[in-house]
């Protein structure tokens, strides 16, 4: 089971949207394309932003944006970008 669960997730990413305004993210599959990329990310040498000792990249993607330190700066066709 993934902890934090996606709605935690979707809470902290939609957390800077205005009441009234449309959300950053409103599907699990947004969330689950921007942590995927983020790791991708990791993986090609980017440098983790929170502890990582002894996780895997996936986790690591998890874990930045759940303490908000990476943003999902919206949705495209294929890929949300992740900042």
């Amino acid at each position: 089971m993934l902890h934090p669960s996606y709605t935690d997730l979707m809470k902290v990413v939609n957390s800077e949207v205005e009441p009234g305004e449309t959300p950053v993210v409103n599907s699990r599959y947004s969330i689950v394309m921007a942590t995927a990329k983020r790791a991708r990310q990791i993986i090609g040498g980017d440098e983790p932003l929170v502890d990582a000792k002894g996780k895997k990249p996936l986790s690591i993607a998890v874990d930045e944006l759940n303490e908000g330190k990476i943003k999902i700066l919206g949705d495209d066709e294929n890929t949300p970008a992740v900042k």
